[in-house]
């Protein structure tokens, strides 16, 4: 344990306490008792050794026991561990109506302790454990029987209790681990998300089977943990633990699902020693490491976690939070028809097989190609002749000299950045003797072209800064900012602005072509009232012009002439998504609709967390969402952007965006965040799952609002309905359902970043069950 914890005031506890009436008079708290987190802090035990309050959480505070008498604690037990911390104005009291509640702003409560009668008083003793008493000094409630990720001495964990592990040291939040005390008296370990409880599923188990309820966990005073079925030991967990005098306890399920029993010496004053793990490797416990990722054994207390082929992880000081696609998955095939991606094998490791389709009496060249050529295959396990196909994300993986299975993953080429443009380049290889022969010939030939081209170039240049001095600078130069133009220029673009091939909320759009390099353009010309024109094109201007993004419509150049106010876009041929996902003729296919939707989120997360300033669209929708030529998807219409300061992270701002795809906080008069896109998205999501508008009148009543029949349709298991008698694949509907129903939440809070939107989306991170998007009862 990292914590060092030395206990001046332990000794107290290992004296005889003075009387019973001093230990009541210290421990005793009575109705109107509060404590603060400036000054008041905790409750103490009678000796000191355990105190019941606040402690720091991040940068707020947390309510729960801890070791007391050291300035670093140790934290042993933890009220609502799931819930944000508070602040410092926030107070615990036991109330005048016998109730443990912890107050809030704007009279907001939170109850601590949840019991069927009012208590008269509470208690913090000194085995650690937290009580609280009836007028007749009954005992209603007592935090030994709501154990979190600890046990203390004197604590059982009787059936169906369960230890969760924390998310790290300093966040006591639930984490991804289990200890189960089961009713057949089997005490097991398993991943927090897994379905179900099967042997399959564990990561140990103690082996007692059939035993029955009445089986426990114990945990003596002198450290001893053993499963005791109310007349005899039936396993010994601590054999062969040497116990000491004068030495405290304590057993913890840690933050990477090992099950420790920890002492203390009194005497020696040093730190935690660990007595006893479950299981003994690292790499034992499931999911350690997180999806995509597999666990290496160091050594006894040391792992390595490794990506597989193509993904790097997606935090780098966290690795349990998974591996992520190195590459963007740009579809199943080439325009030509030729296949993307190869396969990469992975020997020696193990993975949970979670296969949607087997084929049998394969041999492993055929399962890789088989792989390949499936749109929904990311990864393919071979073993014994049987080939059986995975999709994202894979889970469990872990190093396994020996294994007898094959493991074949689909890869791609690795993206780099450059001047904040994504570039898909191969990765460089050490160059051969011959690629230097040629190299060294090629150099020493280009010298006189050099000399030649440059006398060209000359006098290129000069001849084209004579004509652009008589016509105009009509030329178009994509590498540069945009570019201004003259209103005779548009108009000669654009023949007079004849062509009209959209309209939108602020002026008509139309095509044109630079006629120089035959660059076809697309020009938006403001038509509104001047004030309202004027902010558009300032937003527009200042957004746009310093964003550089695949996913984002780009802007070559603007007009401000006078009262004209023209912008200058690349030509988008397919139009708006709304054009081919709201009509019957050439609506795309299910795996298009896929990858239109992580191309959305990519154009998203850029605005949000990749740009020196970040960027609120506040009108995602189908009309602005541009398609180009190969149908990948470009986010369009920065006018009713609000920008943000590098450090803000919200704003109040009058109403904005397009009706039915507006967050409920615009109409709260409420702070207005990034997440006010993510619930815009949801709502595209959705239409892009289903092929229709969010509100369709001329359907049944009980379908004509989108987000409510989705979210009936998943209740009652029924997504088919949602995509009629098209075939798509299962899992990746149901993943895409389950992300748009927590997009659309109404609370904020309770919606995921964009970049969480799409780790999910990819299959990388998990995704809980949604509630219902008007409920605020639950967390992601």
């Amino acid at each position: 344990m990292a914590n060092t914890l030395y206990f001046p005031l332990l000794l107290l506890l290992l004296s005889a306490f003075s009387t019973a009436t001093a230990q009541q008079r210290h421990s005793n708290i009575s109705r109107v008792t509060s404590l603060t987190p400036g000054s008041n802090l905790s409750w103490l035990s009678p000796s000191g050794l355990y105190a019941f309050g606040f402690h720091q959480q991040g940068n707020g505070y947390a309510v729960g026991i801890f070791l007391a008498g050291v300035a670093e604690k140790t934290i042993v037990w933890t009220a609502n561990r799931d819930e944000p911390p508070v602040s410092e104005n926030a107070t615990l009291l036991l109330t005048t109506d016998g109730r443990l509640v912890l107050q809030l702003m704007q009279g907001q409560e939170t109850s601590i302790a949840y019991r069927h009668e009012p208590a008269s008083s509470a208690s913090m003793l000194d085995s650690g454990n937290f009580v609280l008493y009836s007028s007749d000094q009954r005992i209603v409630w007592q935090s030994f029987e709501h154990p979190t990720d600890t046990l203390l001495p004197g604590q059982r964990l009787t059936a169906e209790q369960e230890l969760f592990s924390s998310i790290s040291q300093t966040n006591h939040s639930t984490g991804i681990f289990r200890l189960k005390m089961q009713l057949d008296g089997n005490l097991v370990s398993y991943p927090v998300k897994t379905i179900g409880y099967t042997g399959n599923d564990a990561y140990w188990a103690s082996g007692i089977y059939g035993a029955g309820d009445s089986v426990t966990l114990n945990f003596d005073d002198d450290g001893r943990l053993y499963l005791f079925n109310s007349s005899s030991t039936l396993l010994n967990l601590t054999r062969g633990v040497n116990f000491q005098r004068r030495t405290i306890y304590l057993a913890k399920l840690d933050v990477d699902g090992i099950f420790r029993l920890y002492s203390q010496n009194l005497d020696e004053k040093r730190n935690w020693s660990t007595l006893k793990s479950i299981p003994i490797s690292k790499c034992d416990p499931k999911g350690v490491c997180g999806f995509n990722a597999y666990c290496i054994p160091i050594r006894s207390e040391v792992i390595k976690c490794e990506c597989v082929p193509g993904f790097n992880h997606v935090d780098p000081n966290d690795l349990s939070s998974g591996c992520q696609r190195n590459y963007t998955a740009r579809g199943c095939k080439n325009e030509d028809g030729r296949l993307n991606y190869p396969m990469k094998p992975l020997d020696d490791t193990e993975w949970l097989d979670n296969s949607y389709n087997v084929l049998t009496n394969s041999t492993k060249e055929d399962c890789a190609a088989a792989c390949q050529g499936d749109c929904n295959c990311d990864a393919v396990i071979f073993e014994d002749r049987l080939c059986k196909l995975q999709s994202l994300p894979l889970r469990f993986g872990r190093s396994l000299p020996g294994n007898l299975s094959f493991v074949f993953f689909k890869v791609g080429v690795p993206e780099y950045i450059t001047n904040g443009v994504p570039d898909d380049r191969p990765s460089k290889k050490k160059p051969t003797v011959e690629i230097l022969i040629i190299g060294v010939s090629l150099v020493a030939f280009a010298f006189p072209v050099l000399a030649i081209f440059g006398a060209l170039i000359y006098r290129s240049n000069a001849w084209t800064h004579k004509r652009v001095s008589d016509r105009g600078n009509i030329e178009l130069f994509e590498d540069l900012a945009p570019r201004a133009f003259t209103y005779r220029e548009l108009e000669e673009v654009t023949n007079s602005f004849k062509e009209e091939i959209g309209r939108g909320s602020f002026g008509a759009v139309y095509k044109g072509t630079i006629q120089n390099n035959q660059k076809v353009v697309a020009v938006k010309r403001l038509e509104k009232v001047l004030a309202e024109g004027e902010r558009e094109f300032q937003s527009e201007m200042n957004v746009i012009g310093r964003t550089h993004h695949r996913n984002l419509v780009r802007l070559y150049g603007y007009c401000l002439e006078g009262t004209k106010r023209l912008l200058v876009y690349e030509y988008m041929s397919n139009g708006s998504l709304a054009n081919i996902l709201f009509t019957s003729q050439n609506q795309p296919s299910w795996d298009e609709r896929v990858g239109i939707s992580l191309d959305i989120a990519r154009g998203i997360l850029y605005l949000h967390e990749e740009c020196e300033t970040r960027i609120v669209h506040c009108d995602i929708k189908p009309q602005n969402i541009l398609m180009d030529k190969c149908r990948c998807a470009k986010i369009s219409d920065f006018g009713l952007a609000k920008l943000l300061k590098p450090d803000q992270t919200r704003t109040f701002t009058g109403i904005r965006g397009t009706r039915g795809y507006v967050a409920p906080e615009w109409h709260r008069n409420l702070p207005v965040t990034v997440k006010a896109d993510v619930y815009s998205f949801g709502i595209v999501l959705l239409e892009i799952i289903c092929r229709r508008r969010t509100v369709d009148s001329s359907l049944p009543e009980d379908e004509a609002i989108l987000e409510e029949w989705v979210y009936q349709c998943y209740e009652n298991r029924q997504l088919s309905k949602l995509v009629g008698d098209e075939q798509v694949d299962e899992r990746k509907l149901d993943r895409m359902v389950k992300v748009a129903l927590w997009c659309i939440q109404e609370e904020p809070s309770l919606r995921p970043s964009i970049k969480k939107v799409l780790l999910m989306l990819e299959g990388t991170a998990d995704i809980p069950k949604p509630p219902s998007p008007t409920s605020s009862l639950s967390t992601i």
